[in-house]
């Protein structure tokens, strides 16, 4: 249904192209929007006139006439003026109206086909034969991307996002829950990973530039299929969850970065802590001091290099051996061996993983 703003935005450009005052009411005499409020006079000849037969009529020198959605009497507009052409300015201004009905109502079926099909609420059958009906190409690519204020709730992004890029007809900007907004990409053939981030930092200025503040954005893989979708939204919200985890200093972040991240987010939390107790066999991460931290994460960042790490700590080579030494006497675990050092890092993201889950319980 067209929401009162655009009705009133309509008739206002109508009115400044025309020169004549325009009134929309619904069938039972009230004001929907107007350019004359006196124009509130003719409420009562309003619903006589929506009760008549004729579709349109001149009643004390102004024009009414009918605008249907379907075959159902949906407003009543009234057309005041001067000038023999006012029936056809208002013939004109009821075409416009009426054809605002059928776009807004063909984006609604659309809004929610889109919202069906990243819900997995559509059978196979259906996608196909909703998407032929609604003119959506079935098999084009495109990647799922979802956007979500770091604020909270903000009932402010969807609109923001649709009035920046709601004008491509070719992608679907929607929401299925109060968090977040969901934009369905197409892309063309030439597009890949370094085009899809140039379309999310758009998405983030956007979101800036409306005052929506700062967001978190994140995408799925490309899919070929429109049944495929549903996957690439999962992947997308999958992407956001671990973000926050193992990425928490960055705003933009896809599915394919998530790395073992990803497999560690699906661990049931028994299993995570039977690991822990296994690994660190009584001194844990929780219990090394700062330098032994800043170490450890400047030795992986360094890819296990010696040399490298050493530099860049401004420390003597064989001062961060001793820190290594000492590590592997607390752990049992020798970084500078690779096999450890795997099994060090997936220890130590499954501990910021427990630590994340444990906050959501609270």
């Amino acid at each position: 249904m067209i929401s009162n703003q655009v009705l009133q935005n309509t008739i206002d450009g109508l009115k400044n192209i025309a020169r004549i005052e325009i009134c929309v009411m619904d069938i039972d005499g009230k004001i929907i929007a107007t350019s004359d409020n006196s124009l509130e006079s003719y409420s009562r000849q309003a619903v006589e006139f929506s009760r008549s037969p004729a579709d349109s009529q001149e009643v004390s020198g102004c024009q009414f006439f009918k605008i249907y959605d379907d075959d159902m009497l949906e407003y009543i507009l009234i057309v005041s003026g001067v000038g023999e052409d006012l029936y056809t300015l208002g013939k004109m201004a009821a075409f416009q109206i009426s054809s605002l009905i059928v776009a807004y109502k063909e984006r609604f079926d659309k809004d929610n086909f889109i919202k069906n099909l990243l819900l997995d609420n559509l059978l196979l059958v259906d996608i196909y034969s909703r998407a032929k009906k609604l003119h959506i190409q079935p098999e084009v690519r495109r990647v799922a991307i979802i956007l979500e204020s770091m604020r909270g709730k903000d009932n402010n992004m969807l609109e923001a996002m649709r009035t920046s890029f709601g004008g491509n007809t070719k992608d679907f900007i929607t929401a299925v829950d109060e968090n977040n907004v969901i934009v369905v990409k197409e892309l063309k053939d030439n597009e890949h990973d370094e085009e899809i981030e140039k379309y999310c930092e758009n998405f983030m200025d956007a979101l800036i530039q409306s005052g929506v503040g700062g967001a978190r954005i994140a995408c799925g893989t490309v899919v070929k299929e429109l049944k495929e979708v549903s996957r690439s939204y999962k992947e997308a919200k999958m992407a956001l969850d671990v973000g926050k985890i193992f990425f928490e200093e960055r705003n933009i972040i896809a599915y394919s970065e998530l790395g073992i991240g990803r497999l560690i987010y699906q661990l049931p939390i028994p299993l995570c802590k039977l690991f822990i107790r296994e690994i660190f066999d009584g001194e844990g991460p929780d219990d090394f001091d700062e330098e032994t931290i800043e170490t450890i994460n400047k030795f992986f960042e360094n890819s296990l290099n010696v040399s490298e790490t050493s530099r860049q700590l401004y420390i003597h080579r064989n001062t961060l051996v001793y820190r290594l030494d000492k590590l592997q006497k607390a752990t049992g675990l020798d970084l500078r061996v690779f096999d450890d050092a795997i099994t060090f890092k997936i220890a130590l993201m499954v501990v910021k993983y427990m630590k994340y889950m444990e906050k959501q319980d609270y």
